[in-house]
C-alpha cells in the first residue's frame, strides 16, 4: 500500500509510552477521572469473542483510558522519538526548536517544530494540563488509536511524547493540509476539477486505513469526512483524528452522538432505530465524501434544523452520483463506488472487505498515478495565495 501512495514513510512498530496517573502537581491529572467503560461509552466498549453482545462491564479487557488510568502508558519529562524503525533517538522538548503554530484549539496548539539532531520536522501537539474531562479521554484516545497504527502507511505516524511543564506534548508526523481545505481551493479559488485517479488514490488510502481500524484494532472511527484526510507534498494520504473513535463489541458500537451530523448514516440518527451499527456507517460517511470532492460541494442542502435533517437523510432518497456533475465526467466504475457506499438501507450496503475488491478500487490500488505532482502543484498555488495549516485542517 505504502508503494501506491509514492510513499517513503516506514512501518514502524508501536513505541513504547508510559503514563502515569499524576505526573507532578502540575501535570495533567489522570487519577480523579472515572475513566471506566461505562463513562466512556462514547469513546469505546470492546470486541468481543462470543456469539452474543456482552455489556460494557465486568467480562470486558480494560479500555483505553482504563489502562492509561491505571499507569500502563507513562510519559516523563524526557523521551524515544521513534521516527523510523531505524531512527530512534532519546529527546527532551530541549531538543525540539519551535518554528512557529500551525493550529490551535480548546486542548493547547498545535506546533510546526524540528528536532535538532535528526533534523526531523513534525507537528508537536501540546496539550495543556487544564483541558476539561471530555477534552481529556478524546485526546487520550486518538493517542493511544495513533501509538498502535504506525505500521498502517495510510494513519499519520506517532514519533513520541513527553511532559514540559505540566503539558503533554506529542510528536506526529507533519502533512500539509487536509482535504476540505484543498479541495475547496481547487473548486472555489481555481475553478478546476479534482481528478478522478486522485479521488481514486483517496478511496484506496481511506478504505485502507478503516480496514486497518477495523480489523487489526476493532475500531470504527465515526468521523470520516474531508477535514479528517491529510495531504502532503509526497503524495502521502492520510487518516487522523481518532478522538471520537469507539471500539465495537461484536462489531457493534452504540452511542449515536459521536462524530460531525452532516457525514452520518441514516441509522445513526434516526430516533425509530435501535441503538447499534457497524463498519457500514463509515462506508455512508466514505460515500458522502468522496461524492463531496467529486463534486465540489455537500451533496445535501444546508439544514436548518435536525430534523430537517432527519427528514432528509432518513426519509429521503440517498445522494446519486452520475457520470457527470458540475463539470466533471466519472467512469461507471467511480460512480458504482460511490452509489455503493450511500445505499440507504444499511444491510444492503457492503462492508470494507467487499469494498477492497471493487473494480474502482482494485483499479486505483495496482494503477500508478502521479499523486505527488498534482498536490505539490495545487499546494504551491495555495501558499501563493497566502493559504496556511489551520487546527480545523490538522486535526489530531
Amino acid at each position: 500500500m505504502a508503494d501506491q501512495q509514492n510513499n517513503t514513510t516506514s512501518s514502524m512498530s508501536r513505541p513504547s509510552l508510559n503514563l502515569p496517573s499524576v505526573v507532578g502537581s502540575s501535570m495533567i491529572t489522570l487519577s480523579n477521572m472515572n475513566l471506566n467503560n461505562t463513562a466512556t461509552a462514547s469513546a469505546a466498549t470492546v470486541l468481543s469473542n462470543t456469539a452474543a453482545p456482552v455489556s460494557t462491564a465486568a467480562s470486558t479487557p480494560p479500555s483505553t483510558l482504563d489502562r492509561i488510568s491505571r499507569g500502563i502508558y507513562h510519559l516523563q519529562p524526557s523521551g524515544k522519538l521513534k521516527i523510523s524503525p531505524e531512527l530512534q533517538v532519546e529527546f527532551t522538548a530541549d531538543d525540539l526548536r519551535d518554528l512557529g503554530e500551525i493550529g490551535r484549539g480548546s486542548f493547547g496548539t498545535v506546533n510546526k517544530m524540528v528536532h535538532r539532531k535528526t533534523n526531523t520536522i513534525m507537528a508537536v501537539k501540546r496539550i495543556r494540563s487544564t483541558v476539561d474531562e471530555k477534552e481529556q479521554k478524546q485526546l487520550l484516545m486518538d493517542l493511544d488509536v495513533v501509538m498502535r497504527s504506525n505500521d498502517c502507511p495510510c494513519i499519520v505516524q506517532f514519533y513520541g511524547a513527553i511532559f514540559k511543564e505540566g503539558d503533554c506534548w506529542i510528536c506526529m508526523e507533519l502533512m500539509d493540509t487536509s482535504l476540505d481545505k484543498f479541495y475547496k481551493f481547487v473548486y472555489e479559488t481555481l475553478g478546476d476539477r479534482m481528478p478522478e485517479n486522485i479521488l481514486g488514490k483517496i478511496t484506496v488510502v481511506t478504505l485502507t486505513a478503516l480496514n486497518y481500524l477495523k480489523e487489526k484494532l476493532k475500531i470504527i472511527h465515526r468521523d470520516v469526512k474531508p477535514s479528517n484526510i491529510l495531504l502532503d507534498r509526497r503524495g502521502n494520504m492520510k487518516l487522523c483524528d481518532f478522538g471520537i473513535s469507539g471500539q465495537l463489541v461484536d462489531s457493534i458500537a452504540k452511542t449515536r452522538d459521536a462524530g460531525c451530523r452532516p457525514y452520518m448514516a441514516p441509522e445513526r440518527i434516526d430516533p425509530a432505530r435501535a441503538p447499534g451499527y457497524d463498519v457500514r456507517s463509515d462506508v455512508w460517511s466514505l460515500g458522502i465524501t468522496l461524492m463531496e470532492l467529486a463534486t465540489g460541494s455537500f451533496p445535501y442542502p444546508k439544514w436548518n434544523s435536525v430534523f430537517e435533517q432527519l427528514t432528509q437523510v432518513v426519509q429521503g432518497d440517498p445522494p446519486r452520483l452520475t457520470n457527470s456533475e458540475n463539470g466533471n465526467t466519472f467512469t461507471h466504475e467511480f460512480v458504482d463506488f460511490v452509489n455503493t457506499c450511500l445505499i440507504k438501507e444499511e444491510g444492503a450496503r457492503p462492508k470494507y472487505r467487499m469494498l477492497l475488491e471493487h473494480e474502482f478500487v482494485v483499479r486505483w490500488r495496482n494503477e500508478a498515478s502521479d499523486v505527488s505532482e498534482y498536490v505539490s502543484d495545487v499546494l504551491d498555488k495555495m501558499a501563493s495565495s497566502g493559504l496556511h495549516y489551520t487546527y480545523d485542517s490538522y486535526n489530531y
